[in-house]
């Protein structure tokens, strides 16, 4: 390349252009990578490591770390006294039993988000969030893309936050629980090549909100759980 006076490296700008624009795309993803890549599985697929925005992806097949691991928030703390609010309404509610759901939840998602699999997620997700994914879906299939993915473990599944509101004279329980797993993510375009991703072990967040409806009496009012919103950690 010639960077004598009077020839500007047009394509140097190219390409910084390009880099920085993969760069902003891969911070919008749904999980944000949190730690270094780790070592590749394998052969390491080329293309740009990453993942596709709004594309969670589990295999489902790696064992959770056991719920009583999991550390609870401090019951005196602001989230505490807030978990304790929706106790009081619904007296079938536990902390340790909610995280256990929710990981369970969290694998059962993302794998049915990789496989297209609409009918879980319906039953799974609000509707809003339903509409979100399936776009995703949607987009990814009129691409000719397909999703390869596997989950090596869910290392913190947290909650760092819950409210309890009224609405139309039911009460809209929510929980927020910040995921951090060890995923390898793989998106693959028509050809069979690399779109995003790479077949090697990356730390990933995830912040997810679940819902739940109750009534008055403190039943619950709808389906069980189910998450309501799903973005980068």
């Amino acid at each position: 390349m010639d960077f004598t006076a009077g020839h500007f490296p047009v394509d140097l700008v190219l390409l910084g252009l390009i880099a920085a624009f993969l760069v902003v795309r891969l911070r919008g993803i749904l999980g944000k990578q949190t730690g270094l890549q780790r070592p590749p599985v394998g052969q390491t697929a080329p293309g740009m490591p990453g993942r596709k925005p709004s594309a969670p992806v589990i295999d489902g097949r790696a064992e959770p770390a056991a719920a009583a691991e999991r550390p609870l928030p401090d019951p005196t703390g602001p989230v505490g006294l807030r978990l304790a609010r929706i106790r009081e309404r619904d007296r079938s509610f536990d902390v340790a039993s909610f995280i256990r759901g929710a990981e369970g939840a969290f694998r059962k998602i993302v794998q049915a988000f990789a496989e297209g699999d609409r009918t879980t997620l319906r039953a799974n997700l609000t509707e809003s969030a339903f509409n979100a994914f399936d776009a995703a879906i949607s987009a990814r299939e009129q691409a000719g893309e397909t999703q390869r993915a596997e989950v090596r473990t869910i290392l913190h599944a947290d909650v760092v936050d819950a409210a309890l509101n009224e609405r139309a004279g039911l009460w809209l329980a929510s929980i927020d629980v910040k995921f951090v797993s060890d995923q390898i993510s793989l998106v693959l375009g028509r050809d069979g090549q690399p779109v995003s991703g790479a077949d090697a072990t990356t730390e990933l967040a995830d912040l997810w909100t679940f819902e739940r409806l109750l009534d008055a009496a403190g039943s619950a009012a709808g389906p069980n759980w189910r998450l309501a919103n799903a973005r980068s950690a």
